[in-house]
């Protein structure tokens, strides 16, 4: 069971910590990042590595975009950034503009976007596990402005 995973610069490699089951043991995990430069593909390199068959077991608990995110600041660490700006411009990267359209984006970037929001999605959702769910949640909002009508809502005798 993966508890931490992590980055190395030198040599480049990802670190992972888990918990041994059959013996009860934590242990970690070191894999190499070879054949990676600052313009390869974090997410093929990253896709590579969990389905990787030496190490696919140990990062089953892994998630992709967080191996994407190491691969990430590691390309930012080649191209001479600091921890600090490739943090900053993998957070860019990874937050959705309520304002953009995403009409214009092309496949990959919308693929993407919607990968983050689902991700976004699943991390608030409440299960029913949860110490706090709440079955049926009824909220009252204030209704500060004079609601417009529309001409779509009223109902009319005429068949259209």
């Amino acid at each position: 069971v993966a508890q931490k995973c992590g980055l190395c610069f030198q040599p480049p490699s990802i670190i992972l910590i888990y918990r041994d089951s059959s013996q009860g043991k934590t242990r970690q995990r070191i894999m190499p990042v070879r054949n990676f430069s600052k313009f390869s593909d974090c997410s093929r390199a990253a896709e590579q590595l969990k389905n990787n068959p030496r190490h696919k077991a140990y990062l089953e608990g892994v998630s992709q975009r967080q191996l994407q995110k190491l691969y990430s600041l590691l390309r930012g660490h080649l191209e001479g950034q600091s921890l600090a700006e490739s943090l900053e411009k993998f957070r860019q990267e990874e937050t959705i503009d309520p304002e953009e359209d995403m009409n214009k984006l092309d496949d990959k970037e919308l693929a993407k976007r919607k990968s983050i929001m689902d991700e976004l999605f699943e991390k608030n959702r409440k299960k029913k596990d949860d110490p706090d769910f709440v079955y049926n949640v009824e909220v009252e909002f204030p209704l500060d402005e004079q609601l417009e009508s529309c001409t779509w809502d009223i109902e009319s005798d005429e068949e259209v």
